[in-house]
């Protein structure tokens, strides 16, 4: 347990509307580091983890249509085809809403094994849309899948940390 709540009370912690764009846009800052050679092909989807984080934990305040913008986003950021990220966030924003229940279950290593099924078909996704459009798919693109399943944890931990209230207002 990484705080003093109760396990079934972990999900009532407070996250504000800022906060929660704050981490978004954190997210999207990741995916643009330049990133080059097998670093490229290990790259985690730090905007689908946060995404996904975000629907598992507080499903009522972030859906498929804040999933579909930032998907929007993404694609005019990097200069994909339209609507690639979006799709694929979407698929992935469902499948965390649809289990978010389930997730919540387990602990961390736990959530880690039932998130990666969710990331590879967000990544597939993805995939599937670039076959279409150019014929082929990469299929070292699906080892950031993975990675990103492992970085569940140490994320979730760093978001929950950063939610905890604080009782002293110069704590760190």
């Amino acid at each position: 347990m990484i705080s003093n709540l109760p396990k079934d009370q972990e999900f009532l912690l407070p996250a504000s509307t800022s906060f929660i764009v704050f981490s978004l846009f954190v997210a999207v800052m990741l995916n643009w580091l330049p990133w080059y050679g097998w670093a490229l092909a290990l790259r985690p989807d730090f905007v689908a983890l946060v995404l996904l984080y975000w629907c598992t934990h507080k499903p009522h305040r972030i859906g498929i249509g804040i999933a579909w913008l930032v998907g929007i986003f993404a694609d005019v950021a990097d200069a994909s085809l339209f609507g690639q990220h979006a799709l694929a966030y979407t698929v992935l924003a469902f499948g965390g809403i649809v289990l978010h229940r389930r997730v919540q279950m387990f602990d961390l290593r736990q959530q880690s094994l039932h998130v990666f099924p969710l990331l590879l078909l967000s990544y597939a996704t993805y995939a599937a849309v670039h076959w279409q459009v150019r014929g082929y798919v990469a299929w070292e693109y699906f080892l950031g899948s993975p990675i990103s399943a492992l970085l569940w944890m140490p994320m979730t931990m760093l978001l929950q940390a950063l939610r905890r209230p604080r009782h002293d207002p110069n704590e760190l």
